[in-house]
This record gives structure tokens, sequence and C-alpha cells, in this order.
């Protein structure tokens, strides 16, 4: 009797007939709203969810293959310097060989020209030696015959 008169303020629920009535209609308010809320609600969170994962994995292979891409152009890239550098050293060497070729060529007919100029010369030089001995031999025998006067015999 405490409990009761302690509880005659408040308000007590007591279990009736009505209670049988709110989980029925409870359970009904589940299922319905399970089947025209949560479950599209539910499929279309899984759908996006489901695009999303599809999304990077597309975005993930689209930038494997831009890496591969990459990697391949900076290999052909790498190729094609390496080329480049191959040519400009193939046309230096034979640039540096054409070069090394007319100097030899060039070289050669200046040689050629010194001996022939040489030769030139040392017959000029013979032959002037040649006349100056004629001449000085005349040119003594008129001076001893103007200073003796009388013709000498060369």
């Amino acid at each position: 009797m405490v409990c009761l008169a302690l509880a005659e303020g408040s308000i007590q629920l007591v279990p009736d007939g009505t209670i049988f009535f709110h989980i029925a209609l409870v359970i009904l308010m589940v299922y319905v709203l399970n089947t025209t809320l949560f479950r599209p609600i539910n499929r279309i969170l899984a759908e996006r969810e489901a695009r999303a994962r599809s999304g990077r994995g597309a975005a993930h292979d689209i930038l494997k293959d831009v890496e591969a891409n990459l990697t391949r152009y900076e290999e052909g890239l790498r190729a094609a310097r390496t080329e480049g550098y191959r040519m400009l050293e193939q046309e230096r060497a034979e640039a540096l060989q054409a070069r090394q070729n007319l100097l030899t060529q060039v070289r050669a007919e200046a040689e050629q020209l010194i001996a022939k100029e040489r030769s030139a010369i040392s017959t000029q030089t013979e032959q002037a030696r040649a006349t100056l001995q004629h001449d000085a031999q005349r040119i003594a025998a008129e001076i001893s015959a103007q200073i003796l006067h009388r013709s000498v015999g060369a």
C-alpha cells in the first residue's frame, strides 16, 4: 500500500489489450516503411556505392593507362634524343674526316708545289751560275785586254 500511496501522484502504465494492437501497428509500419522507403533508399545507396567503386576502378584504370602512355612517351623521347645525339656525333665524325682528307690533300698539293718550285729554283740557280760564270770569264777577259792592251785568250 505504501507503494500505491507513493504512486498516486504519478502516471502508471498498465498493459492492457491495446498493446497487441500497437505492436501490430508498429510491425505493419516497419513493413510498409521497409518496402516503400528503406529498401529503395538502400538500393539507391548500393547502386551509388557500386558506381563510385566502378568509377574509382575506371579512374584507376585510366591512371594506369596514363602512366603507361607517359612511360612509353618518355622512352620514345629518350630513344629519339639518343638517336639525335648519335646522328650529330656521326655527322661531326664525318665532317672531321672530310676536313682531315681535305687537309691531307692540300698538304700533298703544297708539298708537290714546293718540290716543283725548289726544282725550278735549283734549275734557275744553275742557269744563273752558268751565265754568271760565262759573263765573269768574258768580263775578266775584256778587263784583262783593256789593262794589257792586248787580247787575252780565255
